[in-house]
């Protein structure tokens, strides 16, 4: 990791802006899973012992610019307040008076909150008199909102360009660990990407295949890759326009590094919603009025001997319909053998996250990473623009 983090910078008695990514899951004004502000602690907890006065702010949910009293930020920073033991001052507004006020009454070690960003119509169009009003507020920068890293917007990228701009802790695990997956491996490196649609996915496939050395794809995608292959698949999701990209993905293999590797069997219904019943088949045998909706047995037991044989596993997407609990088997299997795997293990964020939780081995992973797009785009080998404008650890030495 080339970037400068805050145990580099000088920030005793400073206003430290730091850019949190609290962007949780809310249901009637409650915070439903705080993970992502749990994350955070270790870099708050560093600034405060330090002296600094650190001003949060994120985003929470799409409020487009408007202000949308049901996005309020004051549910976080009750909750940050809670895991920290102090109080967490919430400014009415994010650079106006309200939060001019706020970072005044700050002293050495105290912690506020601006209102969310997002409320703001400068923040995702990267406004540079956001930009600016931001940057007024403090005189320190620091980034630790990995999730929210491939965006170049004021709070994200902007400000980094006008003060002192460093990592804190949480995106500079982010950094390592993603970085080592695609720079440094151990050998052999599994991954394992799932999801709907191969679109989504296709750049992470094609820069994955010349880095690792066994490529599992599960999840719908899979079933344009069947079709590839001049397989039925019955009613499963397939991108027509995508077939011919599997095909070329699928010859490319010959002379790539990566073993390229799809479900031997699967899970057919013929209802997405587990309302129909459901049953094993093999992957060349799915019936015409069925759909896939998970892996099966045959496969996750031939993704557990590979994650045992590994030097690092990295996972992103789930292996099935997993909201659906009658079709998260696969995909909790393979949690579990992935726990279970002596490798070094990085698991993308998001509905991974959660199915790591359900399924009581979240604490087994060497890294679970807060990042859903970000962390696709970093595994696509894409420059992020809220890391590309951070110190380099060198130029902040000199």
């Amino acid at each position: 990791m080339t970037k400068a983090t805050i145990d580099e910078a000088d920030v005793r008695g400073k206003r430290v802006l730091l850019r949190v990514d609290f962007n949780v899951p809310m249901r009637d004004g409650e915070i439903v899973d705080d993970r992502r502000i749990r994350s955070a602690v270790p870099t708050i907890e560093a600034l405060r012992s330090r002296g600094a006065r650190t001003i949060a702010v994120t985003h929470l949910g799409r409020p487009k610019g408007r202000v949308d009293d049901s996005l309020r930020v004051t549910p976080l920073a009750r909750r940050l307040g809670e895991l920290l033991g102090v109080e967490v001052r919430v400014a009415p507004d994010v650079a106006g008076p309200g939060a001019r006020e706020v970072v005044a009454s700050l002293h050495d070690g105290d912690v506020g909150m601006l209102e969310n960003v997002r409320f703001e119509p400068g923040e995702e169009a990267n406004d540079p008199g956001l930009t600016q009003q931001l940057a007024a507020l403090a005189d320190v920068y620091v980034n630790d909102a990995f999730g929210a890293a491939h965006r170049a917007h004021a709070s994200t990228e902007g400000v980094a360009h006008l003060l002192p701009a460093y990592a804190g802790y949480l995106m500079a695990r982010e950094l390592d660990a993603l970085g080592g997956v695609l720079e440094d491996p151990r050998r052999p490196v599994v991954a394992i990407v799932g999801g709907a649609k191969i679109s989504t996915k296709l750049a992470v496939l094609q820069n994955l295949v010349d880095r690792v050395d066994v490529l599992w794809i599960g999840g719908a995608m899979a079933c344009t890759f069947y079709q590839a292959l001049g397989l039925a698949t019955g009613r499963s999701l397939v991108e027509p326009d995508q077939v011919e990209t599997a095909r070329r993905l699928q010859e490319s293999t010959r002379t790539r590094r990566a073993a390229l590797k799809l479900p031997v069997d699967v899970v057919v219904s013929a209802a997405p919603d587990g309302s129909a019943p459901h049953h094993e088949v093999r992957a060349e045998a799915i019936p015409d009025g069925e759909m896939v909706v998970d892996v099966g047995s045959s496969t996750t037991d031939a993704i557990a001997a590979d994650c045992r044989d590994a030097g690092t596993v990295v996972w992103n997407g789930p292996l099935g319909i997993y909201e659906v609990p009658a079709f998260a088997a696969g995909t909790r299997a393979v949690a579990m053998a992935v726990a279970d795997s002596p490798a070094y293990t990085v698991i993308g964020g998001g509905d991974l996250a959660a199915a790591l939780h359900d399924t009581g081995v979240e604490d087994k992973i060497d890294h679970i990473s807060t990042g859903g797009g970000a962390t696709i785009e970093f595994l696509e080998g894409r420059t992020l623009p809220g890391v590309a404008a951070l110190r380099e650890r060198e130029a902040a030495r000199s």
